[in-house]
């Protein structure tokens, strides 16, 4: 039975998905020695920020098939590994967007207007109106760093409180900022400018300890920093540092390099200016519900055979591109099968040729769909969209990718594949029509028309009397039924192609016959 192993808490909602489709055990609190003595037994993993899904763990997932975060962030993820694995990797960018942009939003007013120490006071008996005067927030400068969906939500509350807002991420182009109405900046004049500055990045090897005390010294002396992204971006020594030393004013974290934030951490001995929060920033009812059911069904569909949302593994396959392509790559992964069945020998060279409104699409995803379906017959259930592109570098399979936007043979152009192997080349091409209906349209630039079926009987022949007789009558006696049949032929008692749809796989012997026939150049059992 399929197992899903639910190891950090997660709504309920969440694991009633999971329960349509598996049996979900719920273990929280596992060591990662515990996590790789029972992963093995399960197909999907759904994990929050606790769990820490190692190198090693994913050595031993014999059958994990999915990992899905509830959240934004996989940091606890060693995606690399799931991806040389096959193990597809999951989460939900936007289920705590709004969650985490107000916590943030939340910090920059609690340092601007002392809330937490003023609340401590009055509970302590005081009654101090003039040690809380705080700072408006009108007319101050933010700086965001980094501009997805989290600190472009940050941006645009801004805005409306009347702050000027700078933003800095590489990705983001001075068209997309005018709109958010962000002026963009470097980051060293960003910190340099800026009243306030909120962190919105992931944490990765180039981000981890980007804040040090060279880039806060940088700081106005009155500036304040909030980090609700991910722990490590900030060096938590050098904060401590800045905050005692009146490098800078203030400082709100919600996030920490080791969490839970350990005793001995120099943050808990700040004694001014500073507000900690653990790790707070998604922890709302609806955010919480929002993921858990986000990620869940993604874990859902993915054990049915279906695509997910949000694969953090799968370059350039996003939900959008995934739902309005998906006819596509369903041709391109039948191509990529067939081609690799008709070939016949190891493939060292594949070209994928874009054609007419093929080559409008985002190529990445077709070209990964090509590879997985070339790689299936050796590697089955082993490639998957996550490491079908490794497999072939791996492999030492050259991929040429082509695209001819002016090739409108096709209403809704076409896909070709040419393979070239140690046995020789072979080229398939075909379409989708209008009705999504995939079509296959040339097998070695013999043109041909038929609708690819789960069995089926590819040759190449010399297009002479009786031979496809011959074959029919063969099939027969092994008791192959034919569903259909096409040929395609440039001249008359040339060479042919033709392709046999029937019901049942043929038969290596029957394969053999076919072969030994006079007149017979090729012959393939194809199986999609």
């Amino acid at each position: 039975m399929t197992k899903v192993l639910v190891s950090d808490p997660i709504d309920q909602a969440g694991i009633d998905i999971l329960t349509q489709v598996a049996q979900v055990d719920q273990k929280v609190g596992l060591s990662i020695d515990e996590l790789k003595n029972i992963i093995c037994e399960y197909d999907g993993l759904m994990i929050r920020s606790g769990t820490q899904v190692t190198s090693d763990v994913i050595a031993e997932a014999k059958n994990l098939r999915i990992i899905g975060r509830a959240g934004v962030g996989v940091d606890n993820v060693d995606v690399p590994s799931a991806t040389r694995k096959g193990v597809l990797v999951v989460n939900s960018p936007g289920g705590n967007t709004i969650a985490a942009a107000e916590h943030a939003l939340a910090m920059i007013l609690a340092l601007s207007r002392n809330i937490p120490q003023a609340h401590a006071s009055m509970f302590s008996g005081g009654w101090d109106r003039k040690k809380y005067v705080g700072n408006e927030l009108y007319k101050k400068t933010l700086g965001v760093v980094g501009l997805g969906k989290i600190g472009s939500h940050v941006a645009k509350v801004a805005n409306a409180m009347g702050m000027e807002v700078i933003g800095f991420d590489p990705f983001v182009s001075s068209e997309r900022a005018q709109q958010m109405q962000v002026r963009l900046s470097d980051i060293d004049l960003l910190f340099k400018e800026s009243d306030y500055v909120t962190l919105h990045l992931p944490r990765t090897p180039e981000t981890e300890n980007l804040v040090d005390i060279d880039l806060l010294r940088k700081m106005k002396p009155t500036a304040r920093l909030v980090n609700c992204a991910r722990g490590g971006i900030i060096n938590e020594n050098d904060l401590a540092h800045a905050l005692e030393a009146n490098v800078i004013q203030g400082a709100a974290i919600d996030v920490y390099a080791k969490e839970p934030l350990v005793e001995n951490s120099p943050l808990r001995s700040v004694k001014k200016g500073l507000i900690l929060t653990p790790h707070l920033g998604a922890s709302t009812v609806e955010a919480q519900q929002n993921v858990a059911i986000d990620v869940a069904e993604q874990i859902r569909d993915v054990l049915l055979g279906l695509p997910a949302r949000s694969a953090v593994n799968i370059p350039g396959l996003s939900a959008e591109i995934m739902d309005s392509l998906k006819p596509h790559l369903k041709l391109a992964e039948t191509l990529g099968l067939l081609v690799s069945q008709i070939s016949g020998g190891q493939i060292q060279k594949l070209e994928v040729r874009l054609q007419g409104e093929f080559a409008q699409h985002p190529s990445q995803p077709l070209v990964i769909a090509t590879l997985k379906g070339l790689l299936t017959s050796a590697l089955g259930d082993k490639i998957n969209y996550v490491n079908a592109s490794l497999e072939a570098k791996g492999r030492g399979i050259d991929v040429v990718e082509i695209k001819d936007e002016l090739s409108p043979e096709f209403a809704r152009g076409s896909l070709q594949l040419d393979s070239f192997s140690d046995k020789g080349g072979h080229s398939v091409s075909g379409t989708v029509f209008g009705d999504g209906d995939l079509g296959i349209t040339s097998i070695d630039e013999y043109p041909i028309n038929f609708v690819p079926s789960r069995h089926m009987l590819f040759t190449r022949h010399r297009d002479m009397p009786g031979i496809i007789g011959q074959i029919g009558s063969l099939l027969g006696k092994y008791n192959v039924n034919i569903a259909s049949m096409q040929v395609g032929r440039r001249i008359v008692r040339g060479e042919a192609v033709m392709v046999l749809s029937i019901d049942d796989p043929i038969p290596s012997e029957l394969l053999g016959s076919i072969l030994s026939m006079q007149g017979i150049n090729e012959a393939h059992s194809v199986t999609l």
